[in-house]
């Protein structure tokens, strides 16, 4: 008896590393034939891009269970049963759906080895040393975390919450309670979310833009006006928050600073280290922009091979290709798996997506919007997409997965206008 639960066990164990194997696989090999077919189209490579997107989509299913990932699951298979109420042959409906959101995965995959270069050097902390002066009021410090999140947000998206937790608690390490939970954590939060709304290597924000065919440096400018507004209303709320406990964050503030300065690296080291981050930032973001407004390549494309072309270069100026490697390995066994959920979501959201283009849905939809636009002729179309948001998010849709659904719809929109 103790046997067969040993082999039961055993094979347990075997066919959950196949499993990890496979959706490992499935997702790179997804990403390379995405980037590779985009430039040298073959319909053979393209069959296989797509069975890379089902292999991702079955394996994540073993390895989460249906019930751990039902939303995903519920968008892909409505698109499937729409696809076969419709006149489109099933099997190419399925290649198309798969394929929808392939600029997306491609992007979600790529954007967070940024974080491999951030790793390389305490920037953070260098940082943070350096700035002491500026930091030094709870106002201060509170404007400089929500400010910094949004700058981390560009290299790590949603890996920016931990880290920039995480360095809170590294300056901040003796300060315990509600008051500097609260205070510490609303400053990463709140920055990370006015980062949605002009950081372009955030997945949603660069999907809506090349969706709607905006310009990119009037959607910069903007979000970054809008999250300026964010930050004072942000500090405004911080002010009276700090009231309502009655605690002095200043001046234990000032003692943890004072511990930090005693413990840091040598002013030379520091200074080289900030400018080196500048100089990453500026060239990561500058190299993106002026690429996007000279080349004739969608951004959803440009930001991850920039990206890649980006590290590799660093890593080579730095002389670490070892770490690189090591780096690529790390992503490969540790970070790749949990980022499943995301990648099913694209996955069933495309085929939702591409099943409604097959029906009449498009033009009930078109319809239904010309027909409240002539019962409110005052009110432009594009004012309804942000309730749209809002009201899916209540159904508790992730920000990125409520981005694409009114993106795609938006796309329909276009789509029927143009044909017509």
């Amino acid at each position: 008896m103790l046997f067969v639960k040993h082999n039961c066990m055993v094979r347990g164990i075997s066919m959950k590393r196949f499993y990890k194997w496979g959706l490992v696989t499935s997702i790179f090999s997804f990403t390379l034939l995405h980037f590779f077919t985009y430039f040298y189209e073959k319909t053979f490579l393209l069959d296989l891009l797509a069975i890379s997107g089902v292999g991702l989509f079955v394996f994540s299913i073993l390895i989460y269970t249906p019930k751990k990932i039902k939303m995903p699951l519920s968008l892909f298979l409505v698109g499937l049963i729409i696809l076969l109420f419709s006149n489109a042959p099933f099997f190419v409906g399925l290649v198309n759906g798969v394929l929808q959101m392939r600029n997306m995965i491609g992007l979600i995959v790529v954007i967070p080895m940024i974080g491999w270069v951030l790793r390389g050097e305490p920037y953070l902390e260098a940082i943070m040393a350096a700035a002491h002066k500026l930091i030094g009021t709870s106002r201060k410090f509170y404007f400089s975390i929500v400010s910094l999140t949004q700058i981390i947000a560009y290299f790590l998206m949603f890996g920016a919450i931990p880290m920039m937790h995480q360095l809170e608690n590294w300056l901040l390490k003796d300060e315990k309670g509600e008051p500097w939970e609260h205070f510490k954590g609303t400053a990463v939060l709140r920055g990370f979310s006015l980062s949605v709304m002009w950081v372009i290597t955030i997945p949603s924000f660069a999907f809506v833009v090349e969706i709607m065919g905006a310009s990119l440096s009037i959607s910069i400018f903007q979000g970054l006006m809008i999250s300026i507004v964010g930050i004072i209303v942000a500090l405004i709320f911080s002010k009276y928050e700090e009231r309502k406990y009655g605690v002095d964050l200043t001046a234990g503030l000032q003692e943890e600073i004072d511990d930090v300065l005693r413990h840091s690296e040598s002013k030379k080291v520091t200074n080289r280290l900030v400018k080196e981050f500048i100089f990453l930032f500026t060239s990561l973001f500058g190299l993106i922009f002026l690429l996007y407004a000279t080349v004739d390549v969608e951004l959803l494309i440009l930001i991850p091979l920039v990206v890649m072309v980006w590290i590799v270069t660093y890593y080579v100026v730095k002389r670490r290709l070892n770490k690189l490697a090591a780096e690529a390995k790390s992503y490969a066994q540790n970070d790749t798996i949990p980022q499943a959920y995301q990648l099913c979501v694209m996955l069933g959201a495309g085929m939702l997506i591409y099943g409604l283009t097959q029906t009449s849905f498009v033009d009930l939809m078109v319809n239904g919007l010309y027909s409240f636009q002539e019962s409110l002729p005052y009110i432009n179309v594009l004012h309804i997409l942000p309730f749209m948001v809002i009201l899916l998010g209540f159904f508790g849709l992730g920000p990125l997965t409520v981005m694409v659904l009114v993106g795609g719809y938006w796309s329909l929109y276009i789509f029927h206008i143009h044909l017509n």
